[in-house]
């Protein structure tokens, strides 16, 4: 593979369509101003790398407000006005460094088949990180989605991008989906108009009986293939197999779970969902910049598969205070994502408690005092 890879990467040319109007006639006038502000001596991957760590940040900021994603319900503290602004700004930031990066390294000649991989990777762990957080100007409950619809709308936005690159792969040319620009223009104004009007505003109806959060749910993908590059029906699907196993491992897993761990600790599975597709995305990347034959199964297919294959029990948590690590039930992989969940909590409460004042060594000690008791 190897011997395969290395002339065809000496040869590789970048070849995208955007025939998107906002992107041609707004987005990109836009960015081609902004790229002139950044000296010729900045890395476009360090713009790339800066841009998917605001996203991150967005993530785990909202993970500290709406741990649980009842934030926006009633009757429950919602998530302060500032804190919207601040992810608002951040995702459109984001989303021009994320524009900006491509027109850089074209700027200072040093656009690279890894500049590629590195921009198209992180955009493939990116998809998880901004459809979570906006979760949170819903949130589940009698005013928002169930954590399961957010699940599938989750796998509609990896699937769509799943599917450009497998577009590519069979093509020779990446079609960029009409989708993104407008869903990220979109979500940077949500968030600023819920800083305005509140999350209360997304309670009534906008049409009829036609609620804000069905829109959100309203999701359609159009593709459109173009000529194939490969000639056999099975080498032509087999980027697409590892993705959809993915998502019947983890849709059988959700339904199998002892715990409910879909509805116990829905971030924590959406950020596991995320970084499994990450890393079967990067591969198809990789075989469609070097001209080489995609392997159809990836192994971060085994854990999933190996815990969908173990034996089932009843509950994780036999009685009440009882830890999985202690209790002698549930899968292992439950036990972790639980463990983990626990010390997040453990260290939320804490930073809580105090006002986020208290010194974060004695926020540590705490938490893991609080989490030995279980062991």
């Amino acid at each position: 593979r190897e011997a395969v890879a290395a002339p065809s990467l000496a040869v590789f040319k970048y070849s995208a369509v955007d025939s998107n109007p906002l992107s041609l006639y707004v987005m990109h006038p836009f960015w081609n101003t902004i790229v002139k502000i950044f000296p010729t001596w900045l890395a476009p991957n360090l713009i790339t790398f800066s841009g998917f760590l605001l996203l991150v940040f967005n993530f785990f900021l909202m993970a500290y407000f709406d741990p649980d994603f009842y934030a926006s319900a009633p009757d429950h503290q919602h998530v302060p006005n500032g804190v919207w602004v601040v992810v608002g700004l951040l995702n459109f930031i984001a989303y021009t460094l994320d524009g900006v990066d491509g027109k850089q390294a074209r700027r200072t000649n040093s656009s690279t088949p890894l500049g590629e991989l590195f921009d198209h990777g992180l955009d493939s762990w990116a998809c998880v990180y901004f459809v979570v957080t906006v979760y949170s100007t819903f949130g589940r409950g009698s005013t928002g989605v169930s954590v399961f619809v957010l699940y599938l709308l989750l796998w509609v936005v990896l699937f769509s991008f799943i599917l450009s690159h497998w577009e590519k792969y069979n093509t020779g040319i990446l079609f960029l989906p009409w989708g993104y620009d407008v869903s990220q223009v979109t979500i940077s104004i949500v968030y600023i108009v819920t800083a305005i009007v509140g999350v209360e505003a997304w309670y009534a109806p906008f049409l009829f009986n036609f609620l804000y959060r069905d829109l959100f749910t309203a999701m359609i993908i159009g593709k459109k293939l173009h000529t194939l590059k490969h000639h056999s029906v099975y080498e032509i699907m087999l980027p697409l197999v590892s993705p959809v196993l993915l998502f019947l491992l983890c849709t059988t897993w959700i339904f199998m779970s002892p715990t409910d761990i879909l509805e116990v600790q829905p971030r924590l599975f959406y950020f596991m969902v995320g970084t499994a597709f990450a890393n079967i995305s990067c591969q198809l990347i990789v075989c469609q910049m070097s001209s080489t034959r995609c392997q159809p199964l990836n192994w971060m297919l085994l854990p999933i598969a190996a815990r969908n294959a173990s034996p089932l029990h009843v509950n994780c948590f036999p009685h009440p205070g009882a830890h999985p690590l202690r209790s002698g039930h549930g899968e292992p992989a439950e036990q972790a994502l639980q463990y983990t969940a626990l010390l997040t909590k453990e260290a939320h409460a804490g930073l809580t408690r105090s006002g986020g004042r208290e010194n974060w060594l004695a926020v540590c000690r705490s938490t893991v005092n609080n989490c030995c008791k279980y062991l």
